[in-house]
């Protein structure tokens, strides 16, 4: 009966086995094949941090730089006038600001020909904006596609 068993529970995790390496494999390519988004930011900015937070709970990896933005966001070529706390880069595109994970997730889909996305300023309630310190206030705003050469469009809005 003990052979009987053994047999069993060995026949069991043979079985498993390749069921479970195969669930482990999806999981690192799943890791391994999530957009990276890097970050440029103020060391000492919460919202960024609630930011970056955002992201990752919504299938990103982040990289983040602590050296201020500034000089990123004019690399990228965003204007000023989208200015917001922080400046990202995933997949070739340039990120402004507190942009939901959404709007990311379907820039990637949809692959359009643009510098990329902005939510300038810091509207309360966007992404990493939206802490309990806000009360549940929420201010309406727009996502904004960049275009190349000048000019936006409106890519989200959020009411």
């Amino acid at each position: 009966m003990r052979s009987s068993r053994r047999n069993l529970l060995a026949t069991m995790a043979a079985l498993a086995l390749p069921g479970t390496l195969a669930a482990l494999a999806a999981g690192r390519v799943e890791a391994q094949g999530a957009p990276v988004v890097e970050v440029w930011k103020s060391p000492t900015c919460g919202c960024c941090k609630d930011w970056i937070a955002h992201l990752e709970a919504n299938g990103f990896r982040t990289m983040a730089h602590d050296v201020g933005n500034t000089a990123m966001r004019e690399r990228l070529g965003i204007a000023p006038e989208y200015g917001s706390c922080h400046t990202a880069r995933v997949a070739g595109y340039a990120v402004e600001g507190h942009v939901p994970a959404a709007d990311l997730h379907r820039l990637l889909r949809e692959r359009p020909a643009a510098i990329g996305l902005a939510v300038p300023r810091m509207p309360v309630g966007s992404p990493g904006m939206d802490g309990p310190e806000y009360g549940g206030r929420r201010d309406p705003y727009d996502v904004l596609l960049l275009k190349r050469g000048g000019g936006h469009q409106v890519y989200a809005s959020y009411r």
